[in-house]
């Protein structure tokens, strides 16, 4: 029996779909989509995947965190995703979305955590910028001072802070489809936002307009999308000396002969500060697999295994030479199981 026909739409029964004793699979490859900050970690993962174990590599495609989440909760069958990777967690409304498609049962696994970096050319000053500075800056709207809100007047860092560099404000940035997008409005953003008493005062009395002032991102080319490619955003702030940009830590490391990170509430982005939650602006790291798919596609499981194995990301495990910031090992021990027996947990 197909695949396909298997699973046909969304309608087919998870008892039939597990049983799969004479299901031969139309895709021998474990298929996965995703956030950009994850996908360098998955990738390294998958690659040893294919030349150690009796499995293809799996496929991997970068489509942001929304965009993979979007498609893996499109239904189960070989033609969706096994696996996304996320740089934020799965949120109610897709957890919502997965279940209206016949996706019951999701795995999440926590794999360590990362800082998003506010980044320029190494050629370039420093910033050492606080959150409110970030907030003032690429916000689209701000307070005036007079209880009410206006258009972002500011044109330079300089205008933001006096102790700022002269220099026009030019960021580029992930779009919202974008985990890193997501993260760094909630944790930069609407932090630095918070900082304005009268916004703040918003969080409480009108909810929806306290967002709405801290999410909003200028769209008068102070801020630029420049889509879900972080290698990109490093290539322009290479080319553009002027410029900063939003990505990962793991890109910074990466990176570190043509970037620098910025200094934020006066702390860089480095593998202990973000380890230790001194960096102001961190987030954890998962995926998710889709349990419907595991004795069906080719490997799936093994996968898991050899992403969450303490080789993998543990303190001394291959991904934190590529900037992955490590569970503390409690936190591990119970990632693992849940990895190692695919135990739904959403």
């Amino acid at each position: 029996m197909k695949l396909k026909a298997l699973f046909a739409a969304t309608t087919v029964s998870m008892a039939v779909l597990a049983s799969g004793s004479a299901t031969a699979a139309n895709r021998d490859y474990i298929s996965i989509v995703g956030s950009s900050t994850v996908y360098p970690f998955a990738t390294v993962v998958a690659e040893r995947f294919g030349r150690t174990s009796q499995y293809s590599v799996p496929k991997i495609e970068s489509t942001g965190s929304g965009g993979g989440l979007k498609l893996f909760c499109a239904g189960v069958g070989e033609n969706t995703p096994d696996i996304t990777n996320a740089s934020r967690k799965i949120k109610s409304s897709e957890i919502d979305r997965c279940k209206s498609n016949g996706v019951d049962d999701i795995v999440e696994i926590k794999i360590g955590y990362d800082g998003i970096a506010l980044a320029n050319s190494k050629v370039s000053p420093q910033y050492d910028v606080s959150l409110k500075d970030i907030y003032t800056a690429l916000a689209k709207t701000v307070p005036d001072g007079n209880g009410n809100f206006i258009d972002n007047p500011n044109d330079t860092w300089k205008d933001v802070n006096p102790s700022l560099p002269n220099t026009k404000i030019e960021v580029l940035g992930p779009p919202p489809t974008s985990g890193t997008r997501d993260a760094f409005v909630e944790l930069a953003m609407e932090a630095g936002c918070s900082e304005y008493p009268e916004v703040a005062a918003l969080e409480d009395s009108n909810e929806d307009k306290f967002k709405a002032i801290c999410h909003g991102m200028r769209e008068d080319g102070a801020f630029i999308e420049a889509g879900e490619n972080d290698n990109l955003i490093v290539q322009k702030l290479e080319a553009n000396p002027d410029a900063l940009g939003i990505f990962g830590y793991s890109f910074l490391e990466q990176n570190a002969d043509k970037v620098q990170g910025s200094k934020i509430a006066g702390v860089l982005p480095t593998f202990d500060a973000i380890g230790s939650g001194d960096y102001p602006v961190s987030r954890s790291l998962y995926f998710y697999v889709k349990k419907a798919h595991e004795n069906v596609i080719p490997g799936l499981k093994d996968y898991v295994k050899a992403f969450t194995a303490e080789d993998a990301i543990g303190n001394m495990g291959y991904l934190a030479d590529r900037g992955l910031i490590p569970l503390a090992s409690q936190e591990w021990d119970s990632v693992r199981t849940a990895a190692v027996n695919l135990n739904p947990n959403l």
